[in-house]
């Protein structure tokens, strides 16, 4: 039974919705304001020096993140030399029976497709590249189970960082139902144990996030041509085993180096505060470059199409159709 006090302001509160009735208003509309008196409400003006400026290479703001931003970028360094989270760079030699480079670039091919087809983020891509990579450079593996260990390493990568990942009845109905929901399930255990559940490795996408900031500051809008064409050739890193030598971060500075190189040919992709933020020379991204070079004109993994067809979609601004100059001068590569 409500009190009578209860009852008055109820009444009272019937009165205020109907004389000043109340706005709804959506989450993105809130004014952050979080630690802002309730007085300043009353007085506009009192909170006008707590709005944030948009971020510019010149704002103080820039300079109050910035320790943060090369924190976690040397963290993310420290944690991809780790050789726990590395592949064995001659796994298919030393390990591996009958799995061969060609059998592990069809399972990539394929693999590309299967992202597409449930619209996976690239982060989840490489990170199933990275774990297949790793079970592999310790576990034997037979032909007829690769294809179980891609859709598995799918699996676990999508849980990590999709929002709503797949069921495992979808990885099981992308293989034509070569494999029943226990046997992923029981793969699936085998990969996270194989691994120790280091799951978290940092990728060449993870690295290129950063640098594609760093690539971009003098513009004042993003450049999604020179984005894609990076998102790209990372992919196309994927198909190539030789590639899995070079730490992700490598991969990532020699993308950026290669794309820009292929936007404008004339000026020296590798400028000093790319060397800078990365620390690494033009010289010592040489030999990742030139591969990667070779993969976009195809003289490398020029039978598999699953990434080349998917960058030559608008939505990607057809950069997989890109002229690029065949060779790369060595000039670019000397000392500045």
């Amino acid at each position: 039974m409500e009190t009578r006090a209860a009852v008055k302001r109820k009444a009272n509160a019937a009165v205020v919705d109907i004389l000043h009735p109340r706005k709804r208003v959506v989450l993105a509309e809130l004014p952050n304001l979080t630690n802002v008196p309730a007085t300043c409400k009353e007085k506009p003006h009192c909170g006008k020096n707590l709005s944030v400026k948009k971020s510019s290479p010149t704002n103080n703001t820039v300079s109050l993140t910035q320790p943060y931003v090369s924190d976690i970028y040397s963290y993310l360094r420290d944690i991809e030399m780790q050789s726990k989270r590395r592949p064995k760079i001659d796994y298919i030699e030393k390990v591996q029976i009958v799995v061969t480079t060609n059998m592990r670039s069809i399972l990539v091919d394929w693999l590309v497709d299967v992202a597409q087809e449930y619209k996976l983020l690239s982060e989840t891509l490489h990170l199933s590249l990275s774990y297949i990579d790793r079970f592999l450079s310790i576990n034997r593996v037979s032909k007829s189970r690769l294809q179980l260990l891609g859709v598995s390493s799918m699996l676990v990568a999508s849980k990590y960082e999709e929002i709503n990942p797949p069921r495992v009845d979808k990885f099981c109905s992308i293989t034509d139902n070569t494999y029943d929901k226990a046997e992923v399930v029981k793969m699936e255990g085998e990969i996270l144990k194989s691994l120790n559940f280091e799951m978290g490795n940092p990728t060449s996408i993870t690295f290129l996030r950063r640098l594609l900031g760093v690539a971009s500051e003098n513009q004042k809008t993003p450049n999604l041509q020179i984005e894609f064409l990076c998102c790209y050739l990372a992919d196309l890193s994927l198909l190539d085993y030789d590639c899995i030598r070079f730490l992700p971060s490598i991969v990532a500075a020699s993308v950026v180096f290669l794309a820009k190189f292929m936007i404008c040919p004339e000026v020296h992709p590798w400028t000093s505060s790319l060397c800078e933020c990365t620390g690494y020379k033009s010289l010592e991204l040489k030999e990742c470059v030139l591969i990667l070079h070779d993969l976009y004109f195809s003289r490398k993994a020029g039978s598999f199409q699953a990434v080349r067809e998917k960058y030559k979609q608008h939505k990607f601004k057809f950069v997989a159709n890109l002229p690029s100059p065949p060779h790369v001068p060595s000039y670019y590569f000397e000392d500045q």
